[in-house]
């Protein structure tokens, strides 16, 4: 069934159109990830199909009934009320005492347990984790989440990711995300200079297709090519349309013509740009920090070599950004410390992103740096430096009140880079830039002549680009070789050998328990856990096939009935596969943890 239903939505934002004309239907089980370069109107869709912002033109159709879930980037609280008060404020009065529990349990997962917390003391972070809880709660068939991991730290996604693979209603989200793309999607939306364009399956699904599709098209652009020399050269001969073959050949020819060439999809470029580095970088000699009595950092020493790709994880508050900012010297440790070479040149993306003039306008936002730099091929002025991230010649004389706040983040990004630096400190980069300049900045930093240190949350960011983990948790920094799923793997190893140690009441000593097994799946089990999905999927596509036959058969009652039938019984399926699902996910989860039975 048809749930939500977007005909001909058309949008113009400042002077520029970000939605033209579009369709977009939603079904019930639907999963759908929406992406695409920054300021083409992925949020300003997602506020129209919530109703929170009115299209220019177009109709949205909700279902009768239909309840709609919405999470915004930026959460809106009242300034005062615990935190508990403010996730149930949305809910009608008689479903705030029943809801309470639920939305307790959330919270919990979400790592906020402090429920009677004044709002108005959280951080950013814990303020979208309460929004996100906020939005789980509220009884909905629709969920409409705009960039759900913003501002959250791995772990907190990882939960957020379980909670939305159990959610049982229909989600459209916009994130820059893959793996959640890959793990919760099954269909991918990208917005594109006005247009959308869909695409069955998961994130590498699309990847697939579109590359397909453009492989297609470069194709098909060269037969034509080929077609329209042959013809011009006849054209050029002389060539009169005095019979039938002639006249059709001449239309041809005109139709080769006026034909629309495809355009090459914009991609953002970064050269490598950075000055010589000596052999002394940056030395971390035995440093301590405490921030209101809390510890985050205890006697901890390291050398940064010259060409370090370091991954910082680590739950909200546990040290991370205060350990950057101790590097270019913006904080100072309580002891110990830190001894930079004389050549390092430091380039910090800082998380909060600098203060910008909305007045100034982007060419002279970045000439305030550099009107020429040095690239590997050669020199290049501003202007071309901002051609190469995506600022056309008329975005680079726009006032920079008017670029979303994804662009102002890939200004921001071309100003530190600008300033050619040896060494990279990245706090949260992936924060609102789109997947397109991930991907670039991905391969820049694998070639980038310097050392880089990141602060982030992005999981696949963390494994294309980290040769090395650095864990913050409890006061202490723990270092793991490798990149986001090697550290993953090796914590998890470690959590589990340590939940096997058990005190004896009583007994101050720590033994090993030996009295009990070690909780496992039954080689039955096993084998349904690790089909189990696939089985939901296929399912959720018959159903979804079913509906389309209902559609095609409303006038034929008997083919119609009996349909209806065969759709229920594979609700029916469904439900009891999402209810297994749940248990032995919940069996996974215990295995994790090491019980014992």
């Amino acid at each position: 069934m048809i749930l939500l239903t977007a005909q001909n939505i058309s949008k113009t934002y400042m002077e520029r159109k970000v939605l033209d004309e579009v369709s977009f239907y939603l079904n019930e089980g639907d999963k759908v990830g929406i992406i695409g370069i920054n300021g083409m109107g992925k949020s300003t869709l997602l506020k129209i199909l919530a109703g929170a912002e009115e299209a220019d033109s177009g109709d949205i159709i909700r279902t009768k009934g239909t309840r709609i879930s919405y999470l915004p980037q930026i959460p809106e609280f009242d300034d005062k009320g615990t935190v508990i008060s403010q996730v149930l404020s949305h809910l009608p009065a008689d479903l705030k005492e029943a809801k309470e529990y639920e939305a307790k349990s959330i919270l919990d997962k979400l790592g906020i347990t402090d429920y009677d917390r004044d709002i108005s003391t959280l951080s950013g972070g814990e303020k979208r984790r309460a929004g996100i809880a906020a939005a789980l709660v509220q009884p909905s068939d629709v969920l409409l989440l705009d960039e759900p991991t913003n501002h959250i730290d791995n772990e907190t996604a990882q939960m957020l990711e379980e909670l939305l693979i159990k959610y049982r209603g229909a989600i459209v989200m916009v994130t820059h995300d893959r793996y959640f793309l890959n793990k919760i999607c099954r269909k991918i939306v990208e917005v594109d200079k006005g247009k959308l364009y869909e695409c069955d399956g998961n994130y590498s699904a699309y990847l697939a297709q579109k590359a397909q599709r453009e492989a297609d098209a470069e194709a098909a652009e060269r037969k034509n090519k080929s077609l329209y020399r042959r013809e011009l050269e006849w054209i050029s001969r002389g060539a009169r349309a005095r019979g039938t073959k002639s006249k059709d050949r001449i239309e041809r020819f005109e139709e080769l013509k006026s034909r629309d060439i495809p355009v090459e999809s914009e991609k953002l470029q970064l050269q490598s740009v950075s000055t010589r580095l000596g052999k002394k970088t940056i030395e971390i000699e035995n440093i301590s920090k405490s921030i209101d009595g809390k510890q985050l950092l205890d006697d901890f020493s390291y050398i940064i070599s010259r060409d370090a790709r370091i991954g910082i994880v680590g739950r909200n508050g546990a040290g991370k950004s205060t350990f950057l900012k101790m590097l270019i010297g913006q904080i100072m440790p309580d002891k110990g410390k830190i001894v930079t070479g004389d050549t390092v040149n430091i380039g910090y993306f800082s998380q909060e992103c600098e203060t910008m003039d909305p007045n100034m306008r982007v060419i002279e936002y970045i000439r305030e740096t550099a009107d020429i730099v040095r690239t590997p091929d050669g020199t290049v002025t501003a202007s071309q430096m901002l051609e190469r991230f995506l600022f056309n010649s008329e975005l680079q004389w726009n006032r920079i009140e008017k670029l979303s706040g994804g662009e102002r983040k890939r200004l921001y990004l071309l100003k530190i880079l600008m300033t050619a630096p040896n060494i990279l400190l990245l706090d949260e980069p992936t924060n609102d830039l789109d997947i397109s300049t991930l991907t670039i900045l991905e391969d820049y930093l694998s070639s980038f002549n310097g050392a880089v240190i990141a602060v982030s949350h992005d999981r696949y960011f963390l494994d294309k680009t980290a040769k090395e983990i650095f864990e913050f948790k409890n006061g202490n920094c723990t270092r793991y070789n490798g990149n986001y799923s090697d550290y993953f793997e090796k914590a998890s190893e470690n959590e589990e050998q340590s939940a096997v140690k058990l005190k004896k009441k009583g007994e101050k000593k720590e033994r090993i328990y030996t009295g009990k097994t070690r909780l496992k799946f039954s080689f039955k089990e096993q084998r349904e856990y690790d089909t189990i999905d696939d089985d939901i999927a296929e399912l959720e596509e018959q159903i979804k096939s079913i509906n389309a036959q209902i559609n095609d058969n409303l006038s034929d009652y008997v083919k119609l009935q009996e349909l209806t039938d065969k759709k229920d019984e594979l609700e029916k399926t469904l439900e009891e596969k999402m209810d297994r699902w749940v248990y032995l996910n919940d069996i996974a989860e215990r295995i994790a943890r090491g019980e014992m039975i």
